[in-house]
């Protein structure tokens, strides 16, 4: 059964409640219990025993390797994780998935483990019929039968509502009878099912299991890709196929339910995925500082080297912290909603804000190592015979993964707004206490507690304020120019974009509070790194606040309202060269991220 979590903490609290009340709710990763620990590193020891060897082959698409390699992990039990334990399956839940996804490292290895476990399995444990779980979990289970989601086609992209495929009923009633083409199928090649989307008539589309045996399922050619080669991508044609009615998944008409709630928990582990890509890529750009030299030095003796190695780590700290943090909170979401379905997925709905943000933050820091990566090994790193060569191409696709980051930041700030207007987030009732304290200038007493370790309170001071800040200009603009902002897509990035960095800070800062709190023992580093990753975030929260309220903000007011902001939320001096070059040791002794 799935390892007990502590009640946690509502959907975007992060943005109204302060972090050292958040600090005593969230889970971190340094309270993983010894089986989410064990089966951790199992999954590391697998990959890296398995996997990693076979990283050429994978590329190559040599017949057989990578669903040889899933069929592996189905043996070690790696697939069966988020299966009930009734249909075969482990029934650890979200935290433990994540935790196995971040550890998966060989990109097109991960993507066929993900569209198998998440988008692909699924579907049939959340909305199966009693029949359909019992027929088909066990073997998706134990990695007998390969799994995929096929809803993407072509010309539609993002807009998974779009779609043409159909689906008509058969004149006997006893089949569905499905025409269409799907696109960019991951495990199109190999899978022996898929969870298909599809219209009748004018309807809203309705999901279906097909096998990829029955008659008229076909697909094309690989795709050649940018990276993730090794992943098998196909277009996937359904010609008159007889899908049984009992092979109806969830609701006629009611797919979307399926696609939307599903992409949560894949957008989750996705973030997951990034930041396990981060920690991997620096770990190869931190050993091979210690290995190359220039000017008769090593690498990772100079300042600019230095600078980067810290950030990376400190970047992927922060994106670490909001994941599991995230993945916390929906584990708990599942566990307390019980076996109904819809509770289920209400209560994971939740936090739909927290897991597109990290999706994006963890994409975004994934892409961010992986070129400074690139930097650091310099022309050998433009070379195939390098492996940050390959993690860099490998990483360009998460950021158009399970919505893209431009969808992703719609899907935060809508999804803001509309619990705002709906009294489900407080923003509209601590508006007024902000706005006066904005035009005073004078912060509240409270901001930071006592209790906040004296080497955080100025990064947590500055939070709060910008947070409060994020609210104030925010709300501003929201009341003057209502539902038009909907169209202003610029305002729902720079809006998206706060968000992104005050949940990133405020989990990066309330997991160092907690590791002090907690007498961790290498608690000395969580405070660094995580005083470097606010650092960082709050250059880039100036910068959105000022540009938001610039563009959005009557002319005659802008000045005024800009000067407010600005000296409300402050500055955090911190030494930022002294701090690099601190991490930078951290990083070079570990010869990766410290932690």
């Amino acid at each position: 059964m799935a390892t007990t979590i502590e009640p946690t903490e509502k959907g975007t609290a992060f943005l109204t409640t302060s972090v050292g009340e958040n600090a005593a709710k969230i889970f971190t990763l340094e309270e993983r219990d010894e089986e989410q620990r064990w089966i951790q590193e199992s999954s590391a020891t697998f990959v890296t025993r398995e996997v990693l060897p076979r990283a050429e082959a994978i590329d190559r698409q040599e017949p057989g390797v990578l669903s040889g390699l899933l069929k592996q992990a189905g043996e070690q039990g790696l697939l069966m994780i988020d299966v009930p334990e009734q249909y075969g399956g482990a029934e650890l839940g979200l935290l433990t998935s994540a935790l196995v996804a971040s550890e998966l490292r060989e990109a097109s290895f991960s993507v066929a483990f993900g569209a198998h476990t998440t988008i692909g399995t699924l579907p049939i444990v959340y909305y199966g019929t009693e029949e359909q779980k019992q027929s088909y979990l066990p073997r998706l289970a134990t990695g007998e039968w390969i799994s995929a989601y096929a809803l993407t086609e072509p010309g539609v992209g993002s807009d998974a509502m779009g779609i043409t495929t159909r689906a008509e009923l058969s004149e006997d009633g006893q089949h569905y009878i499905i025409n269409g083409t799907k696109q960019w199928i991951s495990n199109a090649g190999f899978a022996d099912l898929f969870i298909v989307f599809a219209r009748i008539g004018n309807e809203r589309p309705s999901a279906f299991i097909v096998e990829a045996t029955w008659e008229g399922v076909s697909t094309g050619p690989e795709e050649h890709k940018m990276g993730i080669k090794g992943s098998s991508t196909r277009q996937v044609y359904f010609e008159d196929v007889k899908v049984p009615v009992a092979n109806l998944l969830g609701e006629l008409n009611k797919g979307y339910k399926i696609a939307f709630n599903i992409l949560n928990i894949g957008r989750l582990k996705l973030g997951a995925g990034s930041v396990g890509g981060a920690r991997s890529a620096l770990g190869l750009a931190a050993t091979y500082t210690t290995e190359r030299k220039a000017f008769g030095k090593f690498l990772h003796e100079f300042g600019m080297i230095k600078k980067k190695l810290a950030r990376m780590a400190a970047e992927t700290y922060a994106a670490e912290s909001e994941v599991f943090r995230t993945a916390g909170n929906i584990a708990q979401a599942q566990k307390s909603a019980g076996a109904n379905t819809e509770a289920v997925f209400k209560s994971i709905e939740e936090y739909a804000i927290e897991a597109s943000l990290a999706k994006v933050h963890g994409s975004e820091v994934l892409a961010q190592v992986v070129d400074e990566g690139v930097q650091i090994f310099g022309g050998y790193g433009f070379m195939q015979e390098y492996p940050i060569e390959k993690a860099y191409r490998d990483a360009r696709i998460q950021r158009i993964f399970e919505g893209t980051n431009e969808i992703n930041r719609m899907v935060a700030t809508g999804t803001l707004f509309k619990r705002a207007l709906a009294g489900k987030v407080e923003l509209m009732t601590k508006y007024p206490a902000i706005e006066a304290r904005l035009k005073s200038g004078e912060p509240t007493s409270d901001l930071v507690d006592e209790n906040i370790p004296e080497e955080l309170r100025s990064a947590v001071a500055v939070l709060e304020r910008a947070k409060e800040a994020t609210i104030y200009a925010s709300m501003q603009i929201a009341l003057k120019h209502m539902q038009a902002l909907e169209n202003e897509q610029e305002f729902i990035e720079y809006q998206a974009n706060l968000l992104i960095d005050l949940y990133a800070i405020d989990s990066a800062l309330a997991r160092a509070i907690k590791a002090v709190r907690s007498g961790v023992e290498n608690s000395a580093i969580h405070i660094k790194l995580a005083q470097l990753a606010s650092w960082l975030a709050f250059t880039r929260i100036r910068s959105n606040l000022d540009q938001m309220i610039i563009a959005y903000t009557d002319p005659e007011r802008v000045e005024k309202v800009l000067s407010r902001t600005r000296s409300y939320v402050g500055d955090y001096l911190l030494n930022g060269v002294a701090l690099q070059r601190e991490i930078a040791q951290l990083v070079v002794e570990k010869q990766g991220y410290p932690l």
